[in-house]
């Protein structure tokens, strides 16, 4: 009988439901992906609600894979096409449970000086965690951060994951591949991750939380489990930890049930003077002030009170609010998907230029919150003097369809149709060309932001928007 370290801990852990392999063999890994595993793994599969049936996931994911044991949250109905294989269910409240000790075996959490912190929020934890990156390297911390933009080790990236929170086992191997490396380590934290459990086991030290509006909602189905799925990140602060928040409609929400189970600390935007945004343009933003106080007050944190010049060590983050000035016209890409995002970004526009014509472009995702389409149309329409809706990521969807979605809450003037994203960049810079060079004009283009690909049935295809932006900047001889 094999008596290695994952055996003895598979014969430990109290299962719902246990089928013992047929010809055990030495447990030599644990794996979350199929095509990872070889004849000595243990996959961990999470099963979940995603519309899928139980035969079109072992027909993509289990069918031919080499995994000697299989554990899950539930029972699933292709159990008896796995002959031979080792198979345990959990009860689903105790997968994040199983699987955090298969990792404490496997891939131990480090103890580093700095601990952990984690940002939550529907916008902005991107930009949140890239500021704070710099503003620890600034002091000397050697900063691992885990996020959408993937993960990097003091601001030279690692690896793309594909997550903005990976899977909790690609979790716990990344921060042990990387240990002795680091001092600190920031994690984006995604509903999705909250509500799976990836991150459980990592102790924050301290945590924020940047704003809350409608998103996933394909995913969480409504409003209040999106928000419960967010609220799990005051599960996750050790004693001691605070969590640092700039939305008083958050703070205001997290208290209703009564008290916390640790302190939240309101904080409002940064007030900078007139030289730091001269220096910092991007910093004129309000939500990006918010962004900078939340990094700030977790900095301080670390490094103790006192003044610091932070400021002076951000950088602009990949795809966010990226700009190019070209006489009167400026070129802006951002991330912004979201109602309140595109909202927040059009109004900081017309606040920051107050003269100035607007040009919006942008489009929504396929497969996913359907009822956001038509409020980002009527957040482009109020704030835009033309609008140019085009594809972003429509995935199995009919990109066609998906406009129509948002051309619900458009009104019928101001506004054009340009499916194939190159093209509609292009016609943005038409528009421009089109008026007097004396006039002032920006052109948003939003949605994909850091993003170098259109996601469309089953492929992903190179696309930048920045790219895009340059190609037609030479094209009119504009550089």
């Amino acid at each position: 009988m094999p008596s290695d370290p994952l055996t003895k801990l598979l014969a430990a852990t109290a299962f719902a439901w246990r089928r013992e392999p047929v010809s055990p063999v030495p447990l030599t890994d644990i794996q979350w992906r199929a095509d990872a595993c070889g004849p000595g793994s243990i996959l961990f599969f999470q099963r979940l609600d995603d519309g899928r049936d139980d035969a079109e996931l072992y027909r993509r994911y289990l069918a031919d894979g080499s995994f000697s044991v299989l554990v899950t949250n539930r029972m699933l109905d292709c159990f008896e096409a796995l002959p031979g294989k080792g198979i345990f269910v959990t009860r689903p409240a105790d997968w994040p449970r199983t699987v955090g000790r298969f990792c404490d075996l496997r891939y131990p959490l480090p103890e580093i000086a700095g601990g952990f912190m984690g940002i939550t929020g529907t916008n902005g934890k991107t930009t949140t965690v890239k500021y704070l990156e710099s503003m620890l390297r600034a002091y000397e911390q050697r900063v691992l951060t885990v996020g959408t933009l993937g993960v990097s080790l003091n601001g030279e990236p690692l690896v793309q994951t594909g997550f903005t929170s990976p899977p909790q086992i690609e979790l716990r191997r990344l921060l042990h591949v990387h240990r002795g490396r680091y001092d600190v380590v920031v994690l984006e934290t995604s509903s999705h991750a909250l509500d799976q459990g990836r991150l459980h086991g990592i102790p924050l030290r301290n945590a924020g939380w940047t704003n809350f509006s409608q998103d996933h909602l394909d995913y969480h189905r409504d409003e209040a489990a999106y928000f419960a799925a967010k609220a799990r990140i005051l599960d996750l602060i050790r004693d001691g930890g605070r969590l640092f928040c700039t939305s008083p409609e958050v703070i205001s929400r997290l208290l209703e049930p009564g008290t916390p189970p640790v302190p939240i600390q309101p904080l409002n935007a940064a007030n900078l003077g007139p030289e730091v945004v001269a220096a910092k343009p991007f910093l004129a933003l309000i939500h990006n002030r918010e962004n900078y106080a939340l990094a700030a007050a977790l900095a301080d944190t670390l490094l103790g009170p006192g003044e610091r010049p932070y400021w002076r060590y951000l950088e602009v983050v990949d795809g966010r609010f990226e700009c190019r000035v070209i006489g009167n016209r400026t070129l802006i890409v951002d991330f912004a998907h979201t109602p309140a995002a595109l909202e927040t970004l059009l109004t900081a526009i017309r606040h920051a230029f107050p003269d100035a014509g607007v040009l919006t472009l942008f489009g929504c995702g396929g497969e996913r919150d359907r009822g956001k389409r038509p409020l980002m149309g009527a957040a482009a329409a109020r704030h835009s003097d033309h609008v140019i809706l085009t594809s972003d990521n429509p995935r199995s969807e009919d990109p066609e369809r998906i406009i129509d979605d948002i051309l619900t809450g458009l009104p019928g003037t101001g506004r054009e149709v340009v499916v194939e994203r190159p093209q509609a960049v292009a016609r943005l810079f038409d528009l421009l060309a089109e008026r007097p060079a004396d006039e002032p004009w920006v052109g948003l283009i939003a949605g994909k932001g850091h993003e170098r690909y259109i996601d469309r049935d089953g492929c992903k295809t190179y696309y930048s928007d920045q790219d895009e932006v340059e190609r037609n900047l030479r094209r009119l001889a504009w550089v």
